[in-house]
Order: structure tokens, then C-alpha cells, then sequence
């Protein structure tokens, strides 16, 4: 007969399967990519400025160009602590150049008894190119899609254009996605 010791054995010579499950579960929690907020950033420590100058437009829309730059510039203020120059600024650290490459409006749903566009949607395409002083990128997005509904209405003493206010709101959703994406992204 064996002396007995003083120590219990260990969980993991005792349950082996319970030992492997617990490494599983800690490896895959390790690589989940979890970190802390900023810690992934496009944007190196040394930047304090950025420069975002109006967006550039390829579509025949009125003031799209406008509405992203001004949501991406409050966006910036809002949430980073980045001095943000609205001009193409040579003093800057960096430069966010944004350019809008395509504006659709297109019919969403009729009205069945007129047979007329009850409501559209609006689809805006764009980019945007984040480079340091020296010319180095440091984050780029090609082709960034987003939509939004609007109504139309057929009354026209309560006609109220509705298309601006939906590009707008994609432009809001424009500006939060992207500077999440150079803050924070995985």
C-alpha cells in the first residue's frame, strides 16, 4: 500500500478530460481578440492633429459632400481628443481625404392606388484615405456602401423633401462606422 500524502492530487490528474477543456476554453478566449479600446489603432501615438478638408464628390448630388465631411469632422471632435483642422492643413499630422464616389435614389414601394413611388432608397458609395504628414498610410477604406428609406408624399401643401435629412442620417452612420474602424478595429 501506497502512503498517502499530505497534498490532494491535482484536478488535472484526476479529470483529465475536465484539464483539456479548461485549456480549450482558455486558448480560445485568448485569441477572441479582445483588447483595450484604442490599443489597435491606425493612428500612431504621435499624431495630435488631423486635418479633414471637404470631401471630394463624383455623384450629381446637391451638398452630400458637405453633410459627410461636417458628421465625420463631429464625429472626430466627439470622440477622439485630436485637434481636428476642417482645411487641408500642411501643419496637420495627418489628413483624412474622403471622397463621395457614387449617389443613387431609387424607387422603394408605390402607392397602389396611384401607382406612384410611395418611398426610395437612398444608397451613397465612398472612401476615404487616412495619411500621415510624410505621406505614409495609414488607413485606407475603398468602398464603403450604406442606405437609408425615405418617404415620399403626395400632398403637395405638406410636401417636405425628405431625401436630404436620409442623407443625413447615412452620414452619421458613415462617420461613426469609420472612425470606429481606424480607433478600434481588430
Amino acid at each position: 500500500m501506497r502512503p498517502v500524502s499530505s497534498t490532494a492530487p491535482s484536478i488535472a490528474l484526476r479529470h483529465p478530460s475536465l484539464a483539456c477543456a479548461l485549456l480549450s476554453v482558455t486558448l480560445l478566449l485568448a485569441g477572441c481578440g479582445y483588447h483595450q479600446a484604442g490599443s489597435a489603432t491606425h493612428i500612431p501615438a504621435n499624431v495630435r492633429t488631423l486635418a479633414v478638408p471637404i470631401f471630394d464628390t463624383h455623384a450629381q448630388a446637391f451638398h452630400t459632400e458637405m453633410a459627410f465631411t461636417q458628421a465625420t469632422i463631429r464625429e472626430l471632435n466627439t470622440r477622439t481628443r485630436y485637434q481636428i483642422l476642417n482645411s487641408n492643413s500642411p501643419d496637420a499630422d495627418a489628413t483624412l481625404h474622403g471622397t463621395i464616389l457614387t449617389q443613387t435614389i431609387a424607387p422603394l414601394t408605390y402607392d397602389a392606388s396611384t401607382g406612384q413611388s410611395s418611398s426610395y432608397l437612398v444608397s451613397i458609395t465612398a472612401k476615404v484615405l487616412l495619411t500621415a504628414h510624410d505621406g505614409h498610410i495609414l488607413y485606407r477604406n475603398d468602398s464603403i456602401l450604406y442606405r437609408e428609406q425615405f418617404q415620399s408624399t403626395q400632398d403637395l401643401n405638406g410636401f417636405i423633401q425628405e431625401d436630404g435629412y436620409a442623407v443625413r442620417r447615412v452620414a452619421r452612420e458613415f462617420a461613426h462606422a469609420i472612425v470606429s474602424d481606424m480607433l478600434e478595429s481588430f
